[in-house]
């Protein structure tokens, strides 16, 4: 689905504008996921693939219908020239009946527990996997510590690395395309996770013994995100063909149930990442954390799946196999294509890819708290928490109070605000925090807090408006295809941070010019407000589709 996150920042210090924390909300989905610079499993994507996919979908509830995963938009187009006979026929597992919900479980009512949900093998499986992406943010700050302190590198190297090791949530879709259409030992969904969980927990286990220097950490990096990235993409999936024919109720508490389970991995990550750094350094942390993609691989054989025979296939030869595949891209391809060269798609997402595309100074501003603030990795652990619960809230105080404003004057304000308390981290830099009284690790505290919830509340509109912007027949592979703009801004932005700490001079001991570089970073997120004309001025789904169809007539 997020975009996750669906992503990941070294720093975990308070994000410098609004499209900079956007970026760690975000996947580890759309985490669910909440950063699109991800490092494998941060709990930022979670909550953009997850957490954050439930909200929007509860902001557009009864105006516009659930964006699903890749697999149902290829399953339910009628173009398609050939599809296999069991095409994702797959037992429906852990949702009741109506019967079964009037029955007793241990003498509790099933419609109370778990808001309705069966207790099965499978959802506990479910529940493992997402749970394991929020908690694989433990190894967020060994990364950090690790490039700045065993190798040395200085905060424009380390935002370079950082951002290249996010692409592979650039290519979403091409995971979900892969396990809808391409089975691995008969199996579509459970072949992919147990490879994905080996991946995660190979790429962590190396980075704790064998990686000794900065190409073979990002190589880790990035074979980990690919293992997270892909594992998101097929437990949406499954989720998605078990939401496909159950009640809404029963729907909605499923994916409630996905989102708990990730915030609580990703909550229990923040709290001990920073005292694990301290009681037993980056690799040991690392070693633990390899630990647990394994329970993805464990999990994978709780899925119900019939194997798909090659009877049941129509991938009987390599030639077959090619041509079936070849032919189904290019149907996918062309609807796809279709959708976004529609104005009313197409202008949207220029506009959310430049609003993420703005630079960043996180990790320049982690290396100033840390060599120069002296900041514990105890410390920023609890940092780390507390942007966690406050991302929470920031979901929260959308969903019950800023879901019915007009985008534009959503993405107005929130730039505007963030702007302004982004520029307070200049307060820090140059010492006034300390002159006005402040200790400067309350004050990171709480701008952390205050500009993680504003942030939340930014991005918001943004998992909104690409729910809406998809027409019907490719709402999956359009709304992942949004989804990988999106981070794909996140990965420019990225880049651009780190050439403009190159160009400023920041390193990891002069921090002359540090001020600067945060006010230019801040004040760039403004510039994308100059196209704000090229979003939808709705909260409404209707607006939206008559505009596509429009566009579709003229074409």
């Amino acid at each position: 689905m997020q975009i996750g996150a669906d992503h990941t920042d070294v720093s975990p210090v308070a994000s410098l504008s609004l499209s900079s924390i956007s970026r760690r909300l975000r996947s580890p989905g759309l985490r669910k996921a909440t950063s699109a610079r991800h490092w494998p499993g941060s709990m930022n994507r979670r909550q953009s693939s997850k957490a954050l996919m439930e909200t929007y979908r509860r902001a557009i509830q009864g105006s516009q219908r659930e964006p699903l995963d890749t697999a149902e938009a290829l399953s339910s187009s009628d173009s398609s020239p050939e599809k296999p006979d069991t095409y994702l026929n797959v037992e429906s597992s852990g949702l009741p009946t109506d019967a079964e919900t009037t029955g007793l479980v241990t003498g509790m009512d099933k419609a109370k527990l778990l808001g309705g949900l069966e207790p099965s093998p499978e959802l506990v499986a479910i529940a493992m996997v997402y749970f394991v992406q929020g908690i694989l943010g433990l190894s967020r700050l060994g990364v950090s510590f690790m490039y700045k302190d065993e190798f040395h590198l200085e905060p424009a190297s380390v935002a370079f690395l950082t951002s290249f090791a996010a692409f592979p949530w650039v290519v979403k879709p091409l995971y979900g395309f892969l396990s809808d259409t391409l089975p691995i030992f008969g199996y579509r969904r459970r072949s992919y996770l147990i490879i994905c969980g080996l991946l995660g927990s190979a790429s962590w286990a190396a980075m704790g013994t064998v990686v000794r220097s900065p190409a073979g950490a990002l190589l880790a990096t990035v074979v980990g995100s690919l293992g997270t990235a892909c594992s998101d993409v097929v437990v949406d999936s499954i989720v998605v063909e078990r939401s496909r024919n159950a009640p809404q109720s029963t729907a909605g508490s499923l994916q409630s149930l996905c989102w708990a389970s990730a915030a609580l991995g990703g909550v229990a990550s923040a709290y001990f990442s920073g005292s694990l750094i301290e009681t037993w350094g980056p690799r040991g942390v690392f070693l633990l954390t390899a630990v647990f993609p394994l329970a993805v691989s464990a999990a994978a054989v709780l899925i119900s799946e019939q194997p798909v025979s090659s009877s049941q296939t129509r991938l009987k030869s390599d030639k077959d196999s090619a041509g079936f595949l070849l032919s189904r891209l290019q149907v996918q391809a062309a609807a796809l294509w279709n959708a976004i060269n529609q104005r009313s798609i197409l202008l949207p997402a220029v506009f959310v890819f430049l609003w993420q595309a703005t630079p960043t100074a996180d990790t320049a501003m982690f290396y100033f708290q840390t060599n120069a603030l002296g900041f514990t990795p105890e410390f920023l652990g609890r940092v780390r928490l507390a942007g966690s619960l406050a991302s929470l809230a920031g979901v929260a105080v959308y969903n019950f109070s800023l879901k019915d404003v007009p985008l534009r004057k959503m993405f107005l304000y929130t730039s505007l605000a963030g702007a302004v308390l982004g520029m307070t981290q200049i307060l820090v830099i140059t010492g006034t925090s300390r002159a006005l009284g402040l200790s400067n690790e309350l004050f990171v505290l709480g701008d952390s807090v205050v500009l993680t919830v504003l942030g939340q509340v930014a991005f918001m509109p943004v998992l909104v408006l690409a729910a809406k912007l998809c027409p019907e027949g490719v709402e999956a592979t359009l709304f992942a295809t949004l989804m990988s703009i999106l981070n794909g801004g996140s990965f420019a932005g990225s880049a651009l941070g780190s050439g403009l700490t190159a160009v400023f001079g920041v390193t990891a001991t002069n921090f002359t010019l540090l001020a600067p570089l945060v006010a230019v970073c801040t004040l760039s997120s403004l510039l994308p407000l100059s196209l704000l004309g090229l979003v939808p001025n709705t909260t409404g789904a209707e607006e939206l589709q008559r505009k596509a169809d429009e566009d579709a007539a003229e074409q």
